[in-house]
Parts: structure tokens; sequence; C-alpha cells
């Protein structure tokens, strides 16, 4: 009786140790995942054309959706497109789309000469002293953002689609995840980022 009470007692205490390292799995699983989709902080950037803007003029949008840009990414570049597609369909959801640039060489003359040259159709912050890139947690170019205004909270995070990759580039997307991300958050659920890969582009310096 003595030995098997004490091989259950020392299967107890396996069970409890294994439970035990899988909350802590969860619960370093969950910081992850809560690191990844920051907050986004309030913010007063001036555009292209030397317009300021800020998070609250914004407050009546349902959603903003931010787009990282650089000058010279050549990923950035051809990614846009995809981004207008996405902003065309979604015209009458009242979601805003907008594009910030973090880059430490790229000032307002250079991003207004670039959104000249190639036709890019949209708000350009830039973000002077890289405190939206810091704060978001940006590593490159062609990354995308769905936030709420109002709260500042972050759904998304990632790339438009998987049209691009580097040195590679497919003529219809297969996976269309910042779509996909935009209709579940409209609908009231949450984006499984497990799903979701991470974005190619031309790296942010952060300073």
């Amino acid at each position: 009786m003595s030995t098997f009470l004490g091989k259950s007692n020392t299967l107890s205490t396996l069970l409890r140790g294994v439970s035990f390292a899988a909350s802590l799995i969860l619960l370093s699983t969950t910081a992850q995942a809560d690191d990844w989709l920051r907050s986004i902080p309030a913010f007063e950037l001036s555009d292209q054309a030397g317009v300021t803007h800020t998070l609250a003029q914004y407050a009546e949008r349902d959603l903003v959706v931010m787009y990282v840009q650089g000058v010279g990414c050549p990923i950035a570049r051809i990614a846009v497109p995809s981004y207008r597609e996405i902003r065309a369909e979604f015209a009458e959801r009242n979601v805003e789309f907008l594009m910030f640039n973090s880059n430490i060489q790229d000032n307002i003359p250079r991003i207004a000469k670039e959104v000249d040259e190639f036709g890019i159709d949209f708000t350009v912050l830039k973000d002077e002293g890289q405190g939206l890139a810091k704060a978001l947690g940006v590593e490159r170019t062609a990354e995308v953002f769905v936030i709420d205004p109002k709260t500042q909270e972050v759904f998304y995070r990632g790339p438009i689609n998987d049209k691009l990759g580097y040195e590679t580039q497919k003529n219809n997307a297969s996976a269309h995840y910042l779509k996909d991300a935009l209709n579940t958050v409209l609908a009231g659920g949450t984006v499984d980022m497990d799903e979701v890969p991470d974005s190619k582009g031309c790296l942010v310096a952060i300073f």
C-alpha cells in the first residue's frame, strides 16, 4: 500500500509540474502576442505637404490603417497598388488609410518627391523622432497596422497580402491578410496573429 501511495504522490507531483510548465508557456506566448500588438500613441505629425495631422482628428473613423513607407524602398513602392485596391474596396466602410515614414534619412522634401514621382496618392506622415516606430515596434517598410483611433488599440500588424517576397513577386495574391483582418475586426472578431507571417520590406533603423 505504501509503495502505491508513494507512486501516486510522485505522479501527482509530476502532473502538477507539467501543468505549471504549460501555464508558463501560455503566459509567455500571451505576453509575446501582447508585445507584438502594441497600442499607438497620440501623435501630431506633418504630412508630405506640411499639413499637421493628429490621431484625434480620425476619432470618427471606425478604423485607421497605417502603412510603413520608405523613400527608395522597392518593396514599399511595389505594394502601393495593393494598398490602393483595399482602400477602394473599403471606401464605404468608414476606414481611413494613411502612411507614415520613420526613416531618419527621409525628410519631408524627400518624401514629397517620392510621392510625386511614384504617384502615391496617400497622406504620408513624417514620424519625426521615430515616436510611432518605437511605440509600435516597427521593423520594416510595407507593414500595415490596423488601429482603433478611439482606444488606440492595434488589432493587426503584418503584410497586406502574400504577393511580395524578397526578390520574388506573384501576379496574384492567394492570401489577403489585411483585407481579412479588416473584415474580421469590423465584424467584431479578433485576428489570429499566429496565422499571419512577418512582413517583407526594407529595414527601418530605429535610433
